[in-house]
């Protein structure tokens, strides 16, 4: 990875087909958004590791479309298990039956040309 910012290394990572979050160095919280400082100690040295994938939705919302322009859709705060939140969408159920609390397991995806992680429902196994 050459030394670029963090949103891009972020970004670079995923264009990729690998989906890494920060993790400092110095006090070993796991940072989202990226960041240059950490926001728990203010080291300025992170790690880029692989998160589990593992989640839960802390919201969501449906956002309304009409079917000819794509249909319902769905944006969530997903709390990772590694103690982050991120913005994302649930797939694979219809928008309205994301619910608070549900499991969701992350996945690579395309849209408009690029990559970015959505959540599916996870599995008994998984959950």
């Amino acid at each position: 990875m050459s030394n670029t910012g963090p949103d891009a290394r972020y970004f670079a990572y995923l264009e990729g087909g690998d989906w890494r979050i920060q993790q400092c160095d110095g006090c070993g919280a796991h940072v989202f958004q990226p960041r240059v400082m950490c926001p728990e100690c203010g080291s300025d040295t992170f790690a880029w590791v692989q998160p589990s994938g593992s989640g839960t939705v802390h919201s969501s919302t449906v956002i309304r479309r009409k079917p000819e322009r794509g249909g319902d859709y769905n944006v969530a705060l997903i709390d990772l298990t590694e103690g982050v939140r991120m913005m994302s969408r649930v797939e694979g159920v219809a928008p309205a039956e994301v619910r608070i609390g549900m499991p969701v397991t992350a996945r690579l995806a395309q849209q408009d040309g690029q990559t970015i992680v959505v959540f599916d429902p996870a599995t008994k196994d998984e959950g």
